[in-house]
């Protein structure tokens, strides 16, 4: 894509209002804007990020079995008196009324919904499992919203359920999603635990929270050094350097942010919303569910957190908003944009790039492909007119002169064969 026709209104200034490194690079350079207190206009740049996101999550619930569907984000009133959570949800659910003076919620989540959408259903043994998921706005009324994407009023979710006739299933596709979520998470960039987590407003009977490691994460996790253990400090309060509890290595203390819960909800929802199925004796039962979220826009800022400095991103390989960027550092007509705009031609048939054919002076590029942290750069400067411009890799500073596009082809399929190219487009 021509950087001309990319809306990317960068900043020069740090935003007053940014109070931590990646709310900062979201509003300079050019990923967000900001509508209300925890309300977000994600623009083209940071929705291209959340889409690859959202597809990495497609791809591996898809894998083991799950369908999408899109549920109504306004929820009447009488199906949260169902399960009994009109009141006990509290003031962040956003309550509003109809023409007809009838009550209505903004869905926070999806519980109450899925259960009345498959209770008709799933009547009989014979139709389980299943597994449903969806990714949508939602919104909390937030008492405090802080901290950019954190803790919005507004965001974006991926909310899967699944429903079982006995508890055996349940663990097993628990364990299968618990599964595809590392693969999630491991595919995005992150650094995480999963912990041993309060159920909260959710419920049932168990929950695990991954927690993407980083300084500014309202929640501290205790985790071994040597092991898998990790758990919320809340529920295991262990001192740093205390023996783990598991027998291998000692304690540690680390902050995160909570991208990923997922719940053993048992009966919690089927149970007063009437959810029931015959089982293959004949008798009646309810339905056993579990529950999975993601929060996708938060799982935006933490990778930001943990590949971002003050003036600098590089995103990882698979969320990344284009593969290549292309930097000729001289206007149009001149040999350098001219060899730019070639090798912009002949790349973008196999990878996706971003030219910055702008009419602005170096350093400006150089600032603004900073902030929007494509990993690999193609510079294109005085060496224009022997045919020769420069690879940059962002990550690492390595820096090559390149003189043939066979040459530059060679180098980016050898770095396919390490995992930091998808083949062909993504």
């Amino acid at each position: 894509m021509k950087q001309t026709l990319l809306f990317v209104p960068t900043l020069r200034d740090n935003p007053k209002e940014a109070e931590v490194n990646s709310h900062r690079i979201l509003l300079r350079g050019g990923y967000v804007r900001q509508l209300a207190a925890g309300i977000y206009t994600y623009l083209p740049l940071a929705y291209r990020i959340i889409k690859k996101i959202e597809n990495i999550i497609r791809e591996e619930l898809d894998k083991i079995g799950c369908s999408e569907l899109l549920m109504p984000a306004m929820q009447p009133r009488d199906i949260w008196e169902e399960s009994g959570r009109w009141q006990d949800y509290g003031k962040e659910l956003v309550r509003l009324k109809d023409r007809h003076d009838r009550d209505f919620c903004l869905g926070p989540t999806h519980e109450e919904v899925i259960t009345t959408v498959i209770r008709d259903y799933l009547t009989t043994y014979k139709r389980f499992p299943l597994a449903l998921y969806q990714i949508q706005t939602k919104f909390r009324d937030e008492f405090r919203p802080r901290y950019g994407l954190m803790r919005g009023r507004e965001f974006i979710m991926k909310d899967l359920y699944t429903f079982h006739t006995e508890d055996g299933d349940l663990d097993h596709w628990y364990n299968e999603v618990r599964k595809a979520y590392q693969r999630i998470f491991n595919r995005c960039g992150l650094n995480y635990r999963i912990v041993s987590a309060d159920s909260g407003n959710i419920g049932g009977k168990s929950s695990e929270e991954f927690v993407g490691l980083c300084d500014i994460g309202e929640d501290t996790i205790v985790y071994s050094d040597e092991s898998d253990f990790a758990c919320n400090k809340e529920l295991c309060d262990l001192p740093e350097g205390a023996p783990s509890p598991d027998g291998k290595g000692k304690i540690l203390h680390a902050r995160g942010i909570e991208v990923g819960h997922i719940f053993k909800l048992g009966t919690k929802y089927s149970l007063p919303m009437k959810a029931i199925f015959v089982d293959y004796e004949q008798k009646q039962k309810p339905i056993i569910m579990g529950c999975y979220g993601i929060g996708i826009s938060r799982v935006l800022m933490a990778i930001l957190e943990q590949h971002a400095d003050e003036n600098k991103v590089v995103w990882p390989q698979e969320v990344t908003p284009f593969q290549i960027h292309i930097l000729p550092l001289d206007k149009e007509g001149t040999p350098a944009f001219e060899l730019a705009q070639e090798l912009y031609e002949k790349l973008n048939k196999d990878y996706e790039v971003l030219f910055d054919d702008r009419n602005e002076r170096p350093g400006v590029k150089f600032n603004d492909a900073d902030l929007i942290g494509i990993n690999h750069r193609i510079i294109v400067g005085k060496k224009a007119a022997e045919g020769i411009f420069e690879y940059e890799r962002l990550a690492d500073g390595f820096k090559q002169d390149i003189s043939d596009l066979n040459e530059l082809h060679e180098l980016l399929k050898a770095l396919r064969m390490f995992g930091d190219f998808k083949t062909g487009r993504q």
